[in-house]
C-alpha cells in the first residue's frame, strides 16, 4: 500500500516551520536554527568540510641536504588557531589521516640561503597508499639562488589527496637538495607550514 502526505508545510508543537514549500523552493527550518545531518551524505548532501587542520615547523632545519622531516613539528597552537573535526595524526613526521576523503594538502616553505648558492631547495611532499611501504612525491615548494648573496623565499606547494583507506594511507615531507640553505621554522608563528583540509568523500 502506497500512502502519500500532501502538505505545504510541517510545524513542530509550538508552531514553528520544519519544512515548507512554496513556488518549487523547500524551506528546511528556519533563521538561526540548526540542522545537523545524522549520517555524512544524506541522498547526495554532505556536510561540507568536516576536518581542517594545520602544522609548522618549530625549528629551523639547517642543511639537511635530501631527508624526511622527522622532529620539531606542532600543531599551530596561537590563541585564535582553531581546527574542524577531528585532525591528523603525526608521529616521527609521519601522517595518518582520521577518515577517507579527497584532502587538500598545501605546503608553505620559507627558504633562506646564506650565501645564494644553493640552486634548487625544496621541500617535498610524499605520499604513501601502502601504510609507507612506498610513497611517491606528489606535489614540491621549490625555491634557490646561484646569483650570490643572500635569499630569502617563500614558495607553496599544493595537491589534492584521494584517500581511500585511512588505515593505510600516509603522507610525510622531504627536504630535498638544501646543501647550503635552511628551511625556517618557528614555534611562535606559521613560516614553515602544512595544511590539510577534507573537501569530501572520495
Amino acid at each position: 500500500m502506497t500512502a502519500i502526505l500532501k502538505v505545504d508545510t510541517i510545524q513542530d508543537t509550538s508552531g514553528n516551520n520544519i519544512i515548507n514549500e512554496s513556488s518549487d523552493t523547500i524551506t528546511i527550518g528556519a533563521s538561526g536554527d540548526t540542522i545537523a545531518l545524522a549520517g555524512t551524505t544524506v541522498t547526495g548532501i554532505t556536510q561540507g568540510i568536516t576536518m581542517a587542520d594545520q602544522w609548522r615547523l618549530t625549528a629551523d632545519l639547517t642543511n639537511p641536504g635530501s631527508a624526511d622531516i622527522t622532529a620539531n613539528l606542532e600543531r599551530s597552537d596561537d590563541a585564535t588557531s582553531g581546527t574542524i573535526g577531528t585532525g591528523m595524526t603525526e608521529s616521527s613526521g609521519i601522517f595518518t589521516f582520521p577518515s577517507t576523503g579527497i584532502y587538500r594538502i598545501q605546503v608553505i616553505g620559507h627558504f633562506y640561503i646564506p650565501s645564494g648558492n644553493d640552486g634548487a631547495c625544496e621541500v617535498n611532499t610524499a605520499v604513501s597508499s601502502n601504510s609507507g611501504s612506498s610513497y611517491d612525491v606528489v606535489a614540491s615548494a621549490i625555491a634557490g639562488s646561484t646569483a650570490g648573496g643572500q635569499l630569502y623565499g617563500t614558495r607553496p606547494s599544493e595537491c589534492f589527496v584521494d584517500v581511500t583507506n585511512a588505515s593505510t594511507f600516509r603522507v610525510k615531507f622531504q627536504a630535498g637538495s638544501m646543501a647550503a640553505a635552511i628551511l625556517v621554522g618557528n614555534t611562535n608563528v606559521n613560516v614553515t607550514s602544512f595544511s590539510f583540509i577534507r573537501l569530501g568523500d572520495t
